[in-house]
């Protein structure tokens, strides 16, 4: 009998976007406590160039395949043993169900993956597959970022820099959806009219020298509470000038190194916190997956597609992400 067959995308290599190929693999089989699912989109994020290209610390054995974002059907389940196949929400799992997936042991760049039972969430209806591939890293890192790691409480200011990515996006949901006040940034006119669609309380261009020079009289002088950075090693110095007294900035991306003045900090009793998804505790990680299925029952998040490109286009896609302004995600339809 002839072994089935899927396609998924293939790095044997580190190097630049075009070492992403597509191959034909074998079907993956749900094993032990194992969970596959039949992927309809798949979400493309920074840190999946860096495993691509072996950068910022990234050294993974090869040949692997990317992706830990993704939305799809149960296909098939493996022998689990009690409880059984239920998600961490308390959901019970079942072949035909929609789901969105938070990681892979296959990676989700591929028509289908394999997960374990805690990598698998039910997809609420008022969401389509492409915004389901959002949900992980995007809902999922804004969520830690702005709660578990920056605190943040009704009625603050945040500043979300960098606000027009998937990240951004989700980041100033979870802030009005809370009753944070919102400043967020942007680097193009199509970035500037999404950030008023999602109706942030002040936008800023971060290519203009002085952008931050507006803050203070956006928060009638309080200064910023919680700032979300995406881009640290560029604007870290600048987000010290405008927090509040005992603000925080929560790091969520940077690509390199910064000189800082520590004296900004402890004049303002400030601090910089350091935001890893995947340092979540169980706890936290149970947390995250519950608000973000009651927001999205709710209809309170609506993730914001880019752009959808077909699998055989993951090279593109990654261009996109590394290269391009950002406008929300980057998805992959298999």
């Amino acid at each position: 009998m002839t072994k089935a067959h899927m396609k998924a995308v293939v790095v044997r290599e580190f190097g630049p976007p075009s070492v992403l190929k597509v191959e034909d693999v074998p079907d993956p089989v749900a094993q032990n406590g194992q969970i596959v699912v039949a992927l309809h989109a798949t979400g493309v994020n920074p840190v999946e160039t860096y495993q691509r290209s072996g950068s910022q610390g990234y050294d993974r054995p090869r040949p692997f395949t990317p992706g830990a974002d993704g939305a799809g059907v149960i296909e098939s389940i493996g022998r689990f043993d009690a409880p059984g196949p239920v998600s961490r929400s308390g959901v019970r799992l079942a072949v035909g169900q929609r789901v969105y997936v938070s990681g892979s042991v296959t990676g989700t760049y591929a028509e289908k993956c394999v997960c374990t039972r805690d990598q698998v969430h039910p997809l609420s209806d008022s969401l389509s597959f492409e915004q389901g591939a959002c949900l992980w890293i995007n809902y999922g890192t804004a969520y830690r970022a702005l709660f578990q790691r920056g605190g943040a409480i009704a009625g603050e200011w945040v500043l979300i820099h960098g606000a027009t990515g998937g990240v951004g996006v989700a980041a100033i949901q979870w802030a009005k959806l809370r009753g944070l006040r919102v400043i967020g940034s942007y680097g193009t006119p199509r970035g500037r009219e999404l950030l008023e669609s999602l109706g942030v309380d002040h936008a800023i261009a971060h290519g203009d020298d002085g952008h931050l020079d507006s803050v203070d009289a956006a928060t009638a002088g309080h200064g910023i509470d919680v700032v979300v950075e995406m881009l640290a090693n560029v604007n870290l110095e600048a987000d010290l000038n405008v927090l509040a007294r005992g603000g925080r900035v929560v790091v969520v991306g940077s690509r390199g190194s910064i000189e800082v003045t520590p004296r900004r900090l402890m004049a303002r009793e400030a601090d910089v916190r350091g935001v890893m998804l995947y340092g979540a505790s169980d706890t936290e990680l149970t947390e995250i997956h519950a608000a973000i299925a009651a927001a999205a029952d709710a209809g309170a998040i609506e993730p914001v597609i880019q752009e959808s490109l077909p699998l055989a286009r993951a090279a593109d896609a990654h261009e996109i992400v590394m290269n391009s302004p950002s406008h929300g995600k980057i998805v992959l339809t298999p």
